[in-house]
């Protein structure tokens, strides 16, 4: 049969996929491995297309870019918009001509977390009006999207999304299915149970966007290069100082890596390696012809998660794709060996997607085939973009890993990159991309391949709270995991770390809890529930050996020098004691959270969130002068960990150390080593992360296995069990204990969340952000962290809050929460979040009031139902933990009776 018959088949799943059409090839890209880089011929195009003749490499550069596709080209335009004139682009092959040429070209904001909407929003409308900037044709048509849900948990999912986007201003509505069938003609809703409508969203050509991208930068004064392979980065003493490209090398000062499928190997070709955690997979999508009746192009895109498939208006008629459950990773051999017009149909692989397509839109079945695109995406360990400056090279900043948005990304990624080169920070808060959210260790290609596997089907899966990745897992482990895991313990990761989440008591259904997934009170409640009372009538331990540790130590004076300058607190104590502080950037924003104890004159150990291990290594190293007196060491593999919760957890350690362990020989926030059953030199520290009675244990690992076996025996006489994170979450929330990383951060102040205490204004010691502190101080805060205690919400009946839902004061929206968590002790559920009074003349901050948060009526927001709550600044009294059920009538009115 010949090619032009096949291409006339209609679109049926009983057709044999070898009697469906051939890969229509698009023109080749030049592109070919060869040695240490990807070869192509010298030459250069001009923007516009038809120069080829070759033109001279530039000998400096102030920035080199690697990745002529549209993020790279983004990156330059938006440079180049800040008024950096030295820039120059590479592209191995021609602008454009790598996965950017194949893009779906879908532009939505239904994206799960909140920096990746805002980057959507933003590229949706950069490319609205780029063809007239630049008077390049861009294919952008605004046809709103579809996001369907085809049953009750996919339609809460949405309705939480919605009411998120809502937050920033983005036009949404929850539509029913008989609307969904008036917006779009071909969509088969009988069983829809709803759907999430977003008028905004649009489609757009990807390679043309790019080229308009590329023409607004060059008329800024970018230099261009195609057909330029980069070989190599060369970096000297932490700095990056040349590139050296197939035709020569450009001494630069910054280089960023937009290579997408190959920044990989681009980061592990230099001699000093740099790690960028991602992997190429297969991506497949169909082209039709022109329906019968031609689909107009502002016909809306539909996404069917449940189906696993989105389809789009192309040419009059559809292009559809989807993300499998068996996805085919590619580039696995260690170097790239695959040309991109090479990569080969595959009908068998697509035929669930094809089916999926005709279940949702089965008029489509007469349709006749053009062609089945199988194009490269790159994927990240956990589903986001990689972001930012690499933390061991000084000028190396890295932007890729799109995990299919591309085009969608690119705009707003480009900006905040743009803006991070610039100003030394973007201007929204990017920690869930940044690339320094991980380490060497997630850069294995057997992780990066098992894991690929997984992230990619799990972009249309139903993702409810706490889920976890199942791929990659005891990739870091304490001592104890075996010791726990046959205790039931059930597992969560951090940072590849292993941590306990919960344990299953004996006679439990195991099955049940690990397969527990919903948006209400899951399965493990009654469980957390008595871990949390056993902290707080007896003793509990928690495995907490993820935390980040760090010794820093001089000969002299030094270490204490550099904690001043870099920490909000003073640290200038006695030996022994401990110290919790923030330490803040010029801004007065956390760049992390942490405690640090003085073991001696001049060494100290510091304590920080698990994934801040590579940011705050990397914070404090370019901080600290180059001193040979001064060392900093990670030591976090070194020690292991053990919180001790509850009453007697004293009882416990001083029949262990024959110490007395009352707060009159151990007061709190303090720190000394001692020994603990045989084992010598174990540091204890009297905190607990939860405002519980307890202590830390930070054991040698030598030591770890001896140390708990002792502590678990001699507790069994007060009552200990094992606890996990969970727990620890429900106790730190109902304290109003803030986290980094879901609390605070780089745009978060110490007098924001109430903690000016831990701030040394009363020296005149100077310290990273002293002066803008000092500022708002005088100006006042114009938004407050607040706990809100959920009244007239049901627990077993009710959605539950997670993170991330709308607060409003008085009827008006006043911000968002940051964590939450159900308070056994309170028997409610507890929010934590940031509120703002509305801004004031001409938009500006207005400073925020005690008084404007006590007299309002609030409420928060789960997925469109808004439940009211009462606001403090302040955690609840034990005098109210201890006579709620006499005062929730008064204060909270009766949840039994409603």
């Amino acid at each position: 049969m010949c090619s032009c018959v096949r291409r006339s088949r209609a679109l049926s799943p009983a057709l044999s996929p070898a009697l469906l059409p051939r890969l229509l090839l698009l023109p080749p890209t030049g592109y070919r491995a060869a040695g240490r880089g990807l070869s192509t011929s010298p030459r250069r195009a001009a923007v516009a297309g038809g120069d080829s003749q070759p033109l001279p490499l530039p000998g400096q550069a102030r920035v080199v870019i690697c990745g002529g596709g549209i993020v790279g080209s983004s990156v330059a335009f938006h440079l180049a918009k800040l008024g950096w004139s030295d820039v120059v682009l590479l592209e191995q092959g021609r602008l454009g001509a790598g996965t950017t040429r194949l893009c779906a070209g879908i532009v939505s904001v239904a994206k799960p977390i909140s920096i990746e909407c805002q980057m959507a929003n933003y590229s949706n409308s950069l490319y609205q009006g780029l063809e007239e900037e630049t008077g390049v044709k861009t294919g952008y048509v605004k046809t709103g999207s579809l996001c369907l849900a085809q049953n009750q948990d996919r339609f809460l999912s949405l309705k939480r999304l919605a009411s998120r986007l809502k937050v920033m201003g983005i036009s949404c509505n929850i539509i029913k299915p008989k609307e969904v069938a008036k917006l779009h003609p071909l969509v088969n809703i009988h069983d829809l149970v709803g759907a999430l409508h977003l008028p905004a969203d649009a489609v757009a050509s990807s390679p043309d966007v790019n080229h308009a991208l590329a023409v607004a930068a060059a008329g800024h004064g970018v230099q261009i290069l195609d057909r330029t392979t980069v070989q190599q980065v060369l970096i000297e003493k932490g700095q990056v100082m040349a590139v050296e490209t197939d035709r020569g090398s450009i001494e630069c000062e910054y280089f960023v890596n937009c290579a997408g499928q190959w920044a990989y190997e681009l980061g592990q070709g230099s001699e000093t390696k740099v790690s960028v955690p991602l992997h190429g997979c297969e991506h497949f999508y169909l082209l039709t012809k022109p329906l019968q009746d031609p689909l107009p192009p502002s016909t809306p895109v539909v996404i069917d998660m449940d189906g696993r498939m989105y389809a789009r208006p192309w040419q009059g008629g559809l292009l559809s794709g989807g993300f499998e459950k068996n996805p085919k990773p590619i580039f696995t051999e260690g170097r790239n060996q695959l040309e991109i017009q090479n990569m080969q149909e595959d009908w068998d692989h697509f035929e669930p997607m094809l089916s999926s397509l005709l279940r949702r839109m089965p008029s489509v079945e007469s349709a006749e085939i053009h062609q089945l695109v199988n194009c490269p995406e790159s994927f990240t360990p956990d589903m986001r973009c990689l972001m930012g400056e690499i933390p061991s090279v000084a000028g190396y900043f890295v932007l890729a890993g799109m995990n299919s948005s591309g085009l969608a990304f690119a705009g707003g990624a480009g900006k905040y990159l743009a803006e991070w080169m610039t100003y030394g920070y973007p201007t929204a808060n990017v920690w869930p991309l940044d690339i320094k959210r991980f380490g060497n260790l997630q850069s294995s290609r057997t992780f990066l391949r098992h894991r690929v596997m997984e992230v990619m089907p799990l972009l249309y899966e139903l993702k409810v709270p706490r889920w976890d990745f199942q791929t990659g897992r005891q990739l870091r482990t304490s001592p104890l995991y075996d010791r726990l895991d046959t205790q039931g313990a059930r597992w969560m990761e951090k940072h590849g770390f292993e941590r306990p989440k919960y344990f299953v008591p004996h006679g439990k259904d195991l099955l049940s809890l690990d397969q527990s997934k919903t948006f209400y009170k899951p399965d493990w409640f009654d469980i957390v529930g008595a871990e949390v009372k056993c902290c707080k009538e007896a003793v509990c331990v928690i495995d907490m050996s993820s935390f980040t540790k760090f010794e820093l130590t001089s000969s002299n004076g030094q270490a204490l020098e550099l904690l001043q300058h870099l920490c909000a607190n003073d640290l200038d104590v006695p030996v022994g004691h401990i110290v919790h502080t923030g330490m803040l950037n010029e801004r007065g924003g956390y760049e992390n959270d942490c405690s640090v104890a003085r073991v001696s004159k001049n060494s100290y150990f510091i304590v920080s969130p698990t994934d801040q291990q590579v940011h705050c290594w990397s914070w404090m190293k370019k901080h600290m002068p180059s001193d040979p007196h001064l060392h900093l060491e990670d030591v976090s593999w070194k020690y292991t960990a053990l919180n001790l919760i509850g009453p007697r957890a004293m009882d416990v350690l001083a029949e262990l150390s024959y110490v007395s362990m009352t707060p009159d020989h151990f007061p709190s926030m303090f720190c000394k080593e001692m020994s603990v059953g045989y084992a010598n030199g174990i540091r204890v520290m009297s905190m607990t992360h939860t405002g519980e009675p307890g202590f830390m244990l930070y054991i040698p690992i030598e030591y770890a296995l001896h140390v708990y076996n002792e502590v678990m025996s001699v507790g069994q006489k007060y009552g200990i069990r094992n606890a996990g994170y969970y727990a620890l979450r429900s106790l730190r929330i109902e304290k109003f204990f803030a986290f980094w990383g879901q609390d605070l951060d780089a745009f978060t102040t110490p007098l924001e969340c109430g903690r000016e205490f831990r701030v040394k204004f009363d020296t005149d010691t100077d310290f990273l952000g002293r002066e803008a502190l000092l500022q708002q101080r005088q100006d006042g805060v114009s938004r407050r962290f607040v706990m809100l205690v959920l009244e007239d919400h049901d627990t077993e009946l009710d959605l539950w809050p997670w993170w991330g839902e709308p607060i409003y004061r008085n009827g008006l929206l006043a911000g968002t929460t940051t964590s939450s968590a159900y308070s056994y002790t309170l028997e409610r559920h507890v929010c934590l979040g940031f509120v703002s009074p509305p801004p004031g003349p001409e938009g500006l901050p207005t400073a925020i009031t005690p008084d404007f948060i006590n007299r309002g009526d609030y409420e928060v927001d789960i997925a469109g139902q808004r439940y009211p709550a009462k606001a403090k600044l302040y955690p609840f009294s034990s005098l109210f933990t201890q006579q709620k059920r006499r005062k929730e009538d008064m204060e909270f009115g009766n949840l039994h009776g409603k």
